[in-house]
């Protein structure tokens, strides 16, 4: 499997819309096309000034004409004449001129100037040095200066540094484009009424959610019958649609309809088992030059089998962290099959044990459901006693 999916490491690039780059790898160092923040503006709701005018107001309050507004809103303000202010909001631009902000908690109404042409009158209640409360352009980054580093996994703060900074792409890693098919003829689509024999497809769901969770997109999905040549059809359409990689479920054990071995195997697939359980069974092929990875049908299993065997590498690629594993104590005695390496579902109590949650079964969805880690018993051991320490994989 690993030389199969070795291929994939090297990715292309691609532009997207900023506002759909979330998870994302940048490709390369982001440069800002405009300083950060554009123009001098304010800091807080107040009275643009000279930081000069208000100097005595250490002493004494200072009373100066208001003789005008600026918003937070297009257009450029008049230039402020010398011992006026003029009432500016939060994000505002400040007016050539001025070089101080009063916020409006350290000032009083005045009433009327009086000389001012019945213009209102503001008192200055505390002297403000210059630069207090202005923002200065370029203050958070200057033009073509890097906003955002190559290799980065793109978060909300980082789209929102990219989105202030004017741009509408990015150049991202382009995403691994997976096809997931589900085999059985037995599977049904979730919600279907169930005639006899048939049951719900849980391994096109999880397993479509599990690609995606690992940083990958799935580009193709589908439902196949124990049927070699709709097989065939649907892996044909998963080339088509541009998969780079495929994921199936079913059809590679022992039994008949076996509808994986039998479209595969004559083309030189791996279709073994390993030392595992659950998931013994599985393969790897190549179909017209398109990898595939083939896990066995119980749901359990399949899911397993992925977290173990391809998750990993899709993680890497998308720069995602590994799963976390951690040693950690038994809070019960656990008895193990020699000669399979076992990942027995569990969770940690309130004492930071890990519990058995379930059996061992390879089709208890709900036992999965239930469980947040992995206990992990080596192939060698046959019984661990309450208080061992295992390792455990974090679901």
């Amino acid at each position: 499997m690993r030389s199969l999916l070795s291929g994939l490491g090297a990715r292309p690039t691609e532009r997207v819309a900023v506002a759909d780059a979330l998870g994302r790898i940048t490709a390369s160092p982001v440069e800002s096309p405009i300083a950060l923040p554009p123009f001098r503006n304010a800091q807080m709701d107040g009275f643009a000034v000279r930081a000069a005018d208000v100097a005595g107001a250490t002493d004494a309050p200072v009373t100066l004409p208001v003789v005008g507004e600026v918003a937070a809103a297009p257009g450029l303000p008049s230039p402020l004449v010398p011992g006026t202010a003029v009432r500016i909001m939060t994000g505002a631009q400040v007016p050539d001129g001025a070089d101080a902000v009063v916020p409006v908690e350290d000032t009083e109404p005045a009433g009327q100037a009086g000389e001012a042409d019945g213009a209102h009158a503001v008192r200055v209640l505390r002297a403000r040095a210059a630069g207090e409360y202005v923002r200065e352009a370029g203050s958070d980054l200057a033009e073509g200066d890097d906003v955002l580093p190559p290799g980065l996994k793109l978060g909300s703060r980082h789209l929102a540094a990219a989105a202030a900074s004017g741009l509408t792409e990015l150049l991202v890693r382009e995403r691994v484009r997976v096809a997931v098919v589900s085999t059985g003829s037995e599977l049904v689509a979730p919600g279907s009424a169930l005639g006899a024999g048939e049951i719900p497809d849980a391994n096109g769901v999880a397993l479509a959610a599990a690609v995606r969770a690992a940083g990958a997109v799935v580009v193709f999905e589908a439902r196949v019958r124990d049927d070699v040549e709709q097989l065939r059809a649907e892996l044909d359409a998963a080339r088509g649609a541009g998969a780079e990689l495929v994921i199936t479920s079913g059809g590679i054990s022992q039994g008949a309809y076996e509808v994986v071995r039998e479209l595969l195997e004559p083309l030189g697939a791996w279709v073994g088992a390993v030392a595992m359980q659950p998931g013994g069974p599985q393969a790897a092929a190549a179909y017209r030059g398109m990898p595939v990875i083939g896990f066995p049908g119980n749901p359990v299993s399949a899911q397993l089998s992925f977290e173990l065997f391809v998750a990993p590498t899709l993680r890497a690629i998308a720069g995602l962290p590994a799963a976390s594993v951690a040693s950690i104590p038994l809070a019960e005695p656990i008895v193990s099959i020699a000669g399979r390496r076992q990942f027995l579902r569990g969770r940690r109590d309130g004492e930071g044990r890990a519990v058995l949650v379930g059996g061992p079964g390879s089709h208890l969805v709900a036992g999965l459901a239930a469980s947040d880690l992995l206990i992990v018993v080596p192939e060698e051991v046959t019984e661990l006693a309450a208080g061992a320490v295992v390792e455990t994989i974090a679901l």
